[in-house]
């Protein structure tokens, strides 16, 4: 299991320190965005001033308007996943030889989220300014209800797998950490993980960006350039997110992370917390960038955006057509790899070493995190603050980098090594 990749006191440390420390800074992140202008030194003060007392006087309460707005968002993603039409769509052969079956209606499910979203509002039916005032009570809400579900799928997995590719190492915390399934459904089409990772977590993003706007300007009447450039970049990501999605289906989230604490509290918690911060930091602290300078920022960050989506199709593209495609104008280099699956059956994988893949390794993790910094430098530079989001994604990156290498060497052994021979870096071309 993922959680083998680290040494044991390291794993341990992580993940009590990830339980315990996530659920409060997620607090601490929304109160010092909203109530402490941003500042982390005022919230500092006020915590060494008031202690744990302090904290639990700002933690707020979830209320029922905040469970009402999760309860109607939860079930309106949940329907249109279960009933708009889509291609169907074959996974990777999992670890004990399955292959799960998708229906890729991601792009649909989006447009119909944000025109109802946005219909709600223009014809006065729900006005999304509501959803930033109880911002604070609906991540108190998420905080604890996605804890139950996650003791949910804990128990699912023990009781009522949904396939082979299920149980236990033997240890309570890591089972829950890391999940007990890789593929949990309810029935045979509710995908749990393209629930709680794209239609709840990564919807949740656009519909945020979208409410930080919309409450800007409510407060001064005008949306400010700074706002328009991290909006406009934030969405164009996340449609680039479900133009792609049945590829994200292939990745490490859904194909080799099980469904615990780690995936699923983070995408129905974290993602819309703190992967939004920028934008809802930005409500109070509209920034004019000048019109030059804001179409930079917007022009280079569509780059990093567009660059991203071009090595992950590129990789696509090469694995749909078996390595009968060109790469960058010509044959794509590869190396051809054998391995054996748990069930004893030998397979065969091609692994590109050309285009952007003959860069380095996880390339394509350099414009992800150049993404972010651009949808978050409309900002500036007056407070720390919202630039957490893309110190906390560099790490998550070079961490699943890391693990991702270490699981291809124990699974393709000697052409893993042959593999990092020609393609020498993992990240950064001529650095890492």
């Amino acid at each position: 299991m993922a959680a083998t990749v680290h040494s044991p006191i390291v794993t341990y440390a992580s993940m009590l320190s990830l339980l315990a420390f996530c659920p409060p800074f997620v607090i601490l992140l929304w109160y010092t965005m909203v109530h402490q202008d941003g500042s982390v030194i005022q919230t500092c003060s006020f915590l060494w001033e008031n202690g744990v007392q302090g904290l639990i006087n700002i933690w707020p309460s979830p209320t029922a308007i905040a469970w009402k707005i999760i309860f109607c968002y939860g079930a309106f993603e949940a329907a249109l996943q279960l009933l708009l039409p889509g291609k169907r769509v074959e996974g990777p052969i999992s670890p004990t030889g399955n292959r799960p079956v998708y229906k890729a209606n991601g792009m649909a499910a989006y447009f119909v989220t944000l025109a109802t979203y946005l219909g709600l509002w223009w014809f006065g039916i729900f006005n999304p300014a509501i959803v930033y005032d109880h911002l604070g009570e609906i991540f108190s809400a998420l905080i604890f209800g996605s804890l139950v579900f996650c003791v949910l799928l804990y128990i699912k997995g023990h009781v009522a797998p949904s396939s082979s590719d299920s149980g236990s190492c033997g240890n309570l915390i890591i089972d829950f950490y890391w999940g007990m399934e890789l593929y949990p459904r309810i029935g045979k089409n509710f995908d749990i993980k393209v629930f709680t990772n794209c239609r709840f977590g990564m919807m949740s993003w656009a519909v945020l960006a979208v409410t930080y706007c919309i409450k800007q300007y409510e407060i001064n009447g005008k949306v400010s350039d700074s706002m328009l450039v991290n909006t406009i970049l934030m969405l164009v990501y996340v449609t680039k997110f479900f133009w792609w999605e049945a590829g994200y289906w292939n990745t490490m989230d859904i194909a080799h992370d099980r469904a615990g604490f780690y995936i699923c509290w983070g995408c129905l918690v974290w993602v819309p917390s703190i992967y939004t911060s920028p934008g809802m930091y930005l409500v109070n602290h509209p920034v004019q960038l000048g019109t030059q300078l804001a179409i930079y920022i917007l022009v280079a960050g569509c780059l990093c955006i567009y660059i991203n989506y071009d090595c992950d199709r590129q990789r696509q593209e090469f694995r749909r057509t078996n390595g009968k495609c060109s790469v960058w104008g010509k044959a794509p280099s590869k190396i051809v790899a054998t391995y054996t699956t748990t069930a004893g059956e030998t397979k065969t994988s091609l692994l590109l070493t050309s285009g952007w893949w003959g860069l380095a390794r996880h390339f394509h993790y350099v414009p992800e995190i150049s993404s972010a910094f651009f949808w978050t430098v409309p900002a500036l530079f007056n407070n720390f603050l919202p630039y957490f989001y893309v110190i906390f994604l560099t790490i998550l990156l070079f961490d699943r980098a890391k693990r991702d290498d270490d699981r291809c060497r124990s699974k393709y052994g000697k052409y893993w090594k042959l593999y990092c021979e020609k393609v020498k870096y993992r990240i950064i071309p001529g650095v890492y």
